[in-house]
């Protein structure tokens, strides 16, 4: 029998259940995107697949109820905990009157929805970083219980609004946790000609913050670095940076061919270390998950996906007479 690994940070097997189960329904959701993309149903898809451990590990490690995130593009298996729905995440895809994010004038992965305290994104990489320390300091002025958490990639770790986040953040000791999915590529230019450091958490001491590198691939690792610095923000103590080292298993984007720049053999070494087949494994072996549970599992899992994609492609667009809408102000704003 393994050593029980999730019991010694303090997680039940629901817990681990529920980590596994989002990191599932990502995966699936991602999947059917990809497959509505390439049937010329939907426009875009920016892919979650491989990072989801990194994803999910961390978000559990939150306070879903109280805390704010600003994630980036790929964060699926993150807004999924924070309250956002299988249905919701379809009708962005779709660009629908009914999206939450921005009632289908953004592109999907541009995740916003003030009920579950999820900040708007926007396109330019890593502006969602000034966007949380700046929620990360209101917090701390007006002294209201509540940590923020930021998701990046590392190609985004080398943009200005990094550097100038992470110094904000360190000056001031602000509650807020920055994490930097390091998952080898800035679209297609790999880690190596990016960054001189060993390490993106070799950045951390600059501005006055400790640095983690963790395995991206393992959700119980990241649960228990991530937990550690959101304690960490909690007490007063500051901010941490935190990079999960990951694997990003599809191209950049559906725009994107990654054959061009990564070899097949490359992928298929990568594709073994996929973290939602061997957090399975883990849950197996320890006596949490079994072949029933997971069968049940998929199949609620894959009802929800076929539901929301006919909900999705049936709901309407939004009126055209609605595009100018909170672009300018309305009659009786400021001029």
């Amino acid at each position: 029998m393994a050593k029980n690994r999730h019991e010694e940070l303090g997680l039940t097997d629901q817990d681990v259940l529920n980590i596994f189960e989002t990191m599932v329904r990502a995966r699936r959701v991602d999947e059917r995107m990809w497959l509505l993309n390439r049937a010329g149903k939907i426009p875009f898809v920016i892919s979650c697949q491989g990072q989801e451990a990194a994803q999910a590990g961390a978000a559990f490690a939150l306070d879903k109820d109280k805390d704010w995130i600003a994630p980036y593009y790929r964060d699926m298996a993150v807004v999924l905990h924070f309250g956002m729905t299988t249905k919701e995440l379809m009708l962005s895809a779709f660009a629908k009157a009914e999206d939450p994010n921005s009632g289908g004038r953004q592109m999907p992965g541009h995740f916003g929805q003030r009920k579950n305290r999820i900040l708007t994104g926007s396109s330019p990489v890593t502006t969602q970083l000034p966007h949380a320390v700046g929620v990360a300091l209101a917090a701390k002025m007006k002294k209201e219980d509540f940590i923020t958490f930021v998701t990046l990639g590392e190609g985004s770790s080398n943009q200005g609004d990094f550097h100038e986040g992470m110094n904000f953040a360190g000056v001031h000791k602000l509650p807020t946790v920055i994490m930097v999915e390091n998952n080898k590529y800035a679209i297609s230019v790999p880690i190596e000609k990016q960054i001189a450091a060993e390490n993106v958490s070799d950045r951390a001491i600059g501005y006055g913050m400790p640095g983690f590198t963790v395995d991206g691939t393992d959700p119980l690792e990241v649960y228990r670095v991530v937990k550690e610095a959101a304690d960490r923000a909690r007490r007063g103590e500051g901010p941490s940076l935190v990079e999960t080292v990951c694997y990003r298993l599809t191209s950049h984007s559906s725009d994107d061919d990654h054959r061009q720049y990564r070899s097949a053999e490359e992928l298929e070494i990568e594709k073994s270390k996929d973290p939602n087949i061997t957090f399975a494994a883990y849950l197996k072996e320890v006596g949490v998950l079994t072949d029933e549970i997971e069968k049940e599992m998929e199949e609620r899992i894959m009802k929800e996906v076929n539901e929301a994609t006919d909900y999705a492609e049936n709901a309407p667009y939004a009126d055209p007479e609605t595009a100018l809408l909170h672009v300018y102000a309305e009659d009786g704003g400021n001029e």
